[in-house]
């Protein structure tokens, strides 16, 4: 089947062919494993303020910069490897950012103690299976739900940072804990049959 002429959300359609990789292949697919969801948090974090294309556009900088998204090995860098960080250009140089995704992979750590994995605890929020929306319009997709706003919360509770509501929301869609491709998009019956 040629993908090129499937309908898809409004939001990749700028013609942007990371955009449109992303929306075919990752956007709304529910994730289980703890490094892909730790490798989704950094980046939604980072990504606060800004354009997810500016992120997609540094996604293998950071892959490089962050030890692969290993959280074992980010809740180990020193204040000398930050310094380094921040002065790296195929990522985000944002003081405040880069700290937290290192704060973020310890508190990560520690859930995934507490709860077995960090899978086990953040799949709770939706009792464990994907929302599933059917959105006519892009514009009626919302920035935040009760869900995101639980979870934001727990995690702020247990000291995460850049996990806003918002930012939360966009991590949910991201790993597929709901899915918000339109009811036109080729991807939404196709996400929707994934657990």
């Amino acid at each position: 089947m040629n993908r090129a002429l499937e309908k898809r959300c409004a939001w990749c359609l700028s013609g942007n062919a990371l955009y449109v990789q992303y929306h075919d292949e990752e956007w709304g697919v529910p994730v289980h494993d703890d490094q892909k969801q730790f490798e989704f948090l950094t980046l939604e974090s980072a990504q606060a303020g800004l354009s997810w294309s500016t992120v997609l556009n540094k996604r293998e900088g950071y892959r490089k910069a962050f030890a692969s998204f290993d959280p074992v090995k980010v809740a180990r860098f020193t204040p000398k490897k930050i310094t380094k960080l921040l002065e790296n250009p195929g990522i985000i140089r944002n003081t405040l950012k880069v700290n937290a995704a290192v704060t973020n992979a310890r508190l990560f750590l520690a859930v995934q103690e507490e709860f077995g994995s960090f899978n086990n605890y953040i799949w709770q929020f939706v009792d464990g299976r994907p929302i599933q929306n059917r959105w006519r319009h892009f514009k009626q997709i919302p920035a935040t739900t009760k869900e995101s706003d639980a979870l934001s919360k727990d995690l702020k509770q247990r000291g995460f940072k850049f996990v806003g509501s918002t930012i939360v929301y966009a991590h949910m869609q991201a790993t597929g804990m709901v899915n918000d491709h339109q009811a036109s998009c080729f991807r939404h019956e196709e996400c929707a049959q994934m657990k």
